[in-house]
């Protein structure tokens, strides 16, 4: 957390906003959130140079830049990206702040508390090497616009449980534990069904819910939960957990079928919320 909809969501907020601005002063308060290069690295690579676009992969926000470098921003746990006016006083944990051209005075800062997330400037024609994370990912549902067939390609080579497979970045990108229970939930199948067992039915409908619950939560700005601190570039929270169907609502009624309650198990260190009845 954040997941593919919550940085999709920033993106589109920079997008309107920072497009063509210049970059006039950068400041980096803590070595931690720039640790894969330098602050001097980041400060240099950022100054004097306009942003010309947005993009995302995955769980990644990418901004290229005129000079021909590009800025990637990794939230991870409680990383947050705001545009804020000058006078308005920094969060605590603001650890880039980058004044930028236009009025009024604006700063899009990176605040991060856990301090996990992090900011880096690389050339993109050496993205192998200098973020090879990045350069390692797996089809985006969103942004490659995964078709059926690659979908099958996937689920069909892998004797894998579903879930660790839509969670594998490597393998698709974007998804996390919020998204792949309610996507599971919404195609009626089981976190460890095997990926190999799946029929061309059951293919489609996984398909058709990976684009309708990812779209439908970034239209809905993301999810912000209780224990999260995601917020879009105005601060402003997610309105999808209104509609999670299973992810946090263990013992709950399922809202699907109305006939069992929603179990959570651990799985990998986190928990994974289905319906017992919904999803046999």
């Amino acid at each position: 957390m954040p997941e593919l909809p919550e940085v999709e969501t920033v993106r589109r907020g920079l997008d309107v906003r920072l497009v063509g601005r210049t970059v006039l002063q950068v400041e980096v308060g803590r070595e931690r959130t720039v640790r894969r290069t330098s602050a001097q690295a980041v400060i240099d690579g950022l100054t004097g140079a306009t942003i010309v676009d947005t993009r995302r992969r995955g769980k990644y926000l990418l901004l290229g830049l005129d000079t021909g470098d590009d800025v990637m921003i990794h939230l991870r746990m409680s990383g947050r990206v705001l545009l804020h006016t000058v006078d308005t006083p920094r969060p605590p944990h603001t650890h880039v702040a980058a004044l930028l051209t236009g009025e009024p005075g604006e700063e899009l800062r990176f605040v991060d508390p856990r301090t996990f997330g992090e900011v880096v400037v690389f050339d993109p024609t050496n993205a192998a090497v200098e973020v090879p994370d990045l350069h390692a990912l797996g089809v985006d549902p969103i942004t490659d616009g995964m078709t059926r067939t690659t979908l099958a390609r996937i689920v069909r080579g892998r004797a894998r449980a579903l879930k660790a497979l839509l969670l594998d970045q490597h393998v698709v990108a974007g998804i996390g534990n919020i998204y792949c229970d309610e996507i599971l939930h919404a195609a009626r199948l089981r976190p460890d069904r095997i990926s190999n067992t799946l029929t061309g039915q059951e293919i489609t409908r996984l398909h058709r819910e990976i684009h309708r619950v990812l779209n439908e939560a970034i239209e809905a700005g993301g999810s912000t939960l209780a224990d999260t601190q995601y917020v879009d570039v105005d601060g402003n929270g997610g309105q999808f957990q209104l509609a999670h169907r299973v992810y946090d609502r263990a013992g709950e009624r399922c809202i699907t079928c109305g006939r069992a309650d929603v179990v959570r198990i651990p799985w990998g260190g986190r928990s994974t919320h289905f319906c017992p009845r919904c999803q046999r």
